[in-house]
Parts: C-alpha cells; structure tokens; sequence
C-alpha cells in the first residue's frame, strides 16, 4: 500500500531534504523531521469523526490538511514511508506505563522497528511529548550521545523502554516485541478512539515542537518549553485552546471553540 502515498509530499510535510535511501542516517533523519513538523493531537476524536489508518486518509489529514494525530496515525503515516523509500518496517503495539500500571494498560500505542546492516532500531515517533527523536537499537548498541534520554531495557519476554520525565527515567512503555499487522491495530485504534472507557473520548491531549523547545496541553493545562525553561499556563475556554493551537501547531481548527471536554469543567 505504499505506493498509495505521495513519498514526496510526505518529505516536504515534514521539511526533510536529506537523502532518501534505506540507511540509518536517512531513518535517523526522517524521524527527527517527522517529530519536529507533525504534532501530537487527537480532537477528532473528541469531534466524534472517524480516525482511519490507511495511506489516502493520512495523506489527506495530515499532509494535505497539516494536521497531527495520535500514535497509530503517525506510526502508520511513518510505515507506508519508509516502505516507499525501501525500508522493511515492522508494526509493533505497547502497554503505555506513564500513567497506569500494565496490569490497567491495554494494548494501545503503536511504534515500529526496522533492521538495518543487521541492527533492528525501534522508531517511535508517535509518543508525544516523550517520543525519541532518535532510531533505539535494540541490540545494545549505545544510542547516540545526543539522545542519552531514552532507553531500552529486555527481561524475560518484555521491552521496556525508559523515557525521561521530571528529571529522572520511567517506564514509558512495554511491548513483546511481536509483529503486528494492520487489522490488529484497526481493532486497537477504534477502542481507542470510541471505548467509553478511553482516555481520549473525555481528554485533551497535545503536544507539538516549537522553535524554542515544545508545547504540550493536558486539558486546560499548558506547559511550554524554552530554551529549557518551562513556564505554565491555564486556557481559559476553548478560544483560547484554538488561538494556541493556531499559534503552536500550525493549523486552524474552529471546531475546537464548541467541542466537547468531559475532563474539562465548563466544557462538557
């Protein structure tokens, strides 16, 4: 299917003007572009619209329209590119540990790994505000010094991965490792995106790269980094939510003045 997806569109999507051959420096580079020009956003499924997986639909929502999107968005956007350029990217889904404990976690977040000169890195970028702008090998080999944040952990059967948060390394998810396939996360992504139990039908959750660092919103609350300080604010109504996601996000959606918040008082 990826011959489905407009490879060249997706580069200038994401700024990246590098080389486009299956090698680590291609991988390293296009996942640092793709983290740094597509956000970490889920309002549609707060809008109550449908969140589809294949190439067409995330071409047009978030190539065409510049619009960012939750894991299985942007690992699959991410997947049908790298098989354009000749990569053999394997899907993968996790137990997302930051903010329950596995035994409450279901199985919804998706990244991927791909194997290059013998080494498998996991490719994450789907992970908000604690994705890896880095490919993660998982054989142990060290990961580059200017990502020392991130790192993976093998017991028994499991892969953790370790994520910076509040100064100090948490489990940020644990997967099997187990190659998933498309229908598998078809069922996940709809869980995710209608279970009355998910945290997305009742929550805002966001998160974007800025010049300056990054803006991530949890509900009313912001948290904006620069330049390694972090200053904290609260949105006032839904106005101020759209005005910022204008300004921090690159897009514009009016929508975001009338939808509905459970999590948020005032807003349901």
């Amino acid at each position: 299917m990826a011959q489905l997806l407009d490879l060249d569109a997706y580069l200038a999507r994401i700024n990246y003007k590098g080389p486009s051959t299956p090698t680590y420096d291609t991988l390293a580079g296009i996942l640092r572009a793709h983290i740094d020009s597509i956000p970490f956003e889920s309002f549609d499924v707060l809008l109550g619209r449908p969140i589809r997986l294949d190439p067409e639909a995330l071409q047009a929502k978030i190539i065409t329209r510049r619009r960012g999107g939750y894991c299985f968005e942007h690992a699959s956007l991410m997947h049908f590119a790298l098989e354009g350029i000749g990569f053999a990217p394997v899907r993968h889904c996790a137990r997302v540990l930051i903010f329950e404990p596995r035994h409450q976690s279901v199985r919804q977040h998706m990244f991927l790994t791909a194997k290059i000169d013998g080494v498998t890195y996991v490719v994450d970028p789907g992970f908000g505000p604690f994705a890896c702008t880095h490919p993660i090998p998982i054989d142990g080999t060290p990961v580059p010094a200017t990502a020392p944040t991130h790192r993976l952990a093998h017991k028994d059967n499991d892969w953790v991965l370790y994520v910076p948060k509040d100064g100090q390394q948490i489990a940020g998810w644990v997967s099997t490792m187990e190659e998933e396939y498309p229908v598998d996360f078809e069922m996940m992504n709809y869980y995710i995106s209608n279970h009355p139990a998910s945290f997305f039908r009742h929550n805002i959750l966001a998160s974007a790269v800025t010049r300056e660092g990054r803006v991530n919103v949890m509900n009313q609350g912001v948290h904006i980094l620069r330049n390694g300080a972090v200053e904290a604010a609260r949105l006032e109504d839904r106005k101020a939510l759209r005005s910022l996601i204008v300004r921090h996000f690159g897009f514009d959606l009016p929508e975001l003045e009338t939808m509905r918040v459970d999590g948020v008082p005032g807003w349901q």
